[in-house]
């Protein structure tokens, strides 16, 4: 990539979408059942809506989506605070594709069905029967990432996606082992930044920022399940 001046540096801004209805009820949730954010998805993306707002911390160019109507939501709710930006839909920023047979299943379904997931082995092997494998999902991913950050190089790009999609950004941006080695848990709505530096090289400069989630639950009470 083209090393930009210090004054003009690219930066992604990457924000996970609130909690969603499919987390809440224990469904495998791709982009064919997703049914957008519960009710405290909606409290959280409001809540970092009114923080940017108010700080102004975030001088956006541009405002992405996946194509997931989580991250749909979240952007829709956010936008206001990056005034005159439309939204951008970009499938390459989708989670983890469960495939068709999967998606919209009931994590307990799926566990006595398939048995456990392993996310740490071959990433070449179907987690998901006919869905992507985990190298797809990171090549996809990976290439949503170059194409963008080529496209509007200098500029800040903020773009409402997955916690899998932080995850590759991590290991794509930091040439990071492809798998393993480490384990994110990022928090609904909180915000992950990277900084292409003077270098060359990417810096990361802020990582599960949800400061104002504070005094929200942390979650919605979910049903048990064994995955």
């Amino acid at each position: 990539m083209t090393t930009e001046p210090p004054e003009n540096p690219t930066t992604l801004v990457l924000i996970r979408h609130g909690e969603s209805n499919v987390t809440v009820n224990r469904v495998i949730g791709g982009y064919r059942s997703c049914n957008g954010l519960s009710i405290l998805g909606h409290q959280q993306a409001e809540r970092l809506r009114d923080r940017l707002a108010r700080t102004s911390e975030l001088t956006a160019d541009v405002l992405i989506s996946s194509n997931f109507l989580r991250a749909i939501e979240t952007a829709e709710t956010i936008a206001p605070a990056l005034p005159g930006l439309e939204i951008e839909i970009d499938a390459g920023f989708g989670e983890h594709d469960p495939g068709p047979e999967v998606d919209g299943m009931t994590f307990s379904e799926f566990v006595e069905r398939f048995g456990t997931p392993d996310w740490s082995g071959d990433p070449h092997h179907e987690v998901f029967p006919g869905g992507e494998t985990t190298a797809e999902f990171h090549l996809r991913v990976g290439a949503a990432i170059s194409r963008t950050l080529r496209t509007h190089a200098g500029r800040t790009v903020v773009v409402a996606c997955h916690g899998g999609v932080v995850d590759v950004a991590f290991r794509h941006l930091l040439r990071l082992s492809p798998v393993g080695a480490f384990e994110l848990s990022t928090l609904n709505t909180s915000i992950t930044e990277f900084q292409h530096a003077p270098s060359g090289a990417w810096r990361l400069t802020r990582y599960n920022d949800a400061a104002h989630l504070d005094g929200l639950p942390a979650e919605t009470p979910r049903t048990p399940a064994t995955l």
